[in-house]
């Protein structure tokens, strides 16, 4: 699940009640002493790497100062991927979940680690060298997203993860809550486009699972062939929706020159990738691979970008409070302001 590093300031599990707790609740951990580090990328929930001898597995957690259970519900995400590992091999399989928080301060669950290769920014040789291959990365990237979207929910017992009928107006609705709940400063341009899509609401263009937070941050590739995604990561916002809603997501982290340096140096995809295929294109390529209407992806682009632009701004709530030391949350208020910027100009063009 990439490389790791000490675990941040602030972050530290109790190793000893961590160890003994996974040695008498797991078949699988016998060892007598654990070895914890920190998958140090995401800004939500908490990711370790734990080593038990030779073998390795990844524990996820709330983040420290959560005061909003519902939006870091462990025992959700364990649940989906119980059923979600047996249906869709990208799924990394869930080992053990654990409700008591005397454990280590908070719920937690340990899952297998899948090994693989995770771009953030910087690509390998290969793929900065081969436009073929860049193309190819992303319609593999494309299909994989599109493949999540035809599973039968039902048939693998997710029926009950969401309500698919009104879901683009309450995620509309529900953001809009969240970006007000935790807005520190006035960004009238993003201000000006949650106007816009309050506005705009379309009807569901049909119901799937969703991801919604799927880029490349959030996968893993087969290094030794970068078209092949061997995990896709972080489920925390699963659900059953409209499935141009998580397309959507995906374009908003997809950003072009216009955007600035900054923002293309930001680490969700590969920025050789963003600078050769543009969002019209993977657009096209998932109405290939589905067969779905995208005639509309304006609105859900400009969702998108607005929906982690909330994300944004909660992170950088919590650093301002001080729940958070984590330096990297400092400037994210200068990412929200871009990121307004970017839906207030979708806008005003009238494509993405």
């Amino acid at each position: 699940m990439g490389e790791t590093t000490s675990v941040r300031v602030g972050e530290e599990l109790p190793v000893k009640t961590l160890s003994l707790y996974l040695q008498s609740h797991t078949t699988e951990i016998r060892a007598s002493e654990i070895i914890v580090e920190q998958f140090p990328a995401g800004s939500s929930n908490l990711t370790y790497l734990i080593r038990a001898g030779s073998d390795e597995y990844v524990l996820r957690r709330p983040p420290f100062g959560n005061t909003v259970k519902t939006a870091h519900d462990m025992r959700r995400e364990f649940d989906v991927l119980a059923k979600l590992s047996e249906v869709y091999p990208p799924a990394p399989k869930p080992l053990l979940f654990c409700g008591d928080e005397s454990a280590i301060g908070s719920e937690f669950y340990l899952m297998e680690r899948r090994n693989g290769l995770i771009i953030r920014g910087k690509s390998p040789h290969e793929l900065e060298a081969s436009p073929a291959l860049q193309r190819s990365v992303c319609r593999s990237f494309i299909q994989n997203l599109a493949d999540l979207h035809s599973l039968d929910f039902n048939a693998a017992g997710l029926t009950g993860l969401g309500k698919p009928e009104g879901y683009c107006r309450r995620q509309v609705e529900g953001w809009t809550k969240r970006y007000l709940a935790a807005k520190t400063h006035n960004h009238a341009e993003l201000e000006s486009a949650i106007r816009w899509l309050n506005e705009n609401i379309p009807t569901e263009s049909g119901a799937s699972l969703v991801h919604n937070d799927y880029k490349f941050d959030n996968i893993m590739l087969d290094p030794n062939d970068l078209t092949r995604i061997s995990a896709v990561l972080d489920w925390e916002m699963v659900t059953i929706g409209d499935p141009l809603m998580d397309l959507g997501t995906t374009l908003g982290y997809w950003v072009s020159h216009e955007a600035g340096e900054e923002m293309l140096n930001m680490p969700f995809n590969p920025r050789v990738l963003m600078e050769n295929i543009s969002r019209t294109e993977l657009t096209e390529m998932y109405a290939a691979t589905t067969g779905r209407n995208v005639t509309n992806i304006l609105f859900f682009y400009v969702f998108g970008t607005f929906k982690i632009a909330v994300i944004a701004q909660q992170i950088y709530a919590r650093y301002v409070k001080g729940v958070t030391q984590d330096r990297r949350f400092a400037t994210f208020d200068e990412f929200v302001l871009a990121l307004g910027r970017i839906a207030a100009g979708a806008i005003a063009r009238g494509h993405i």
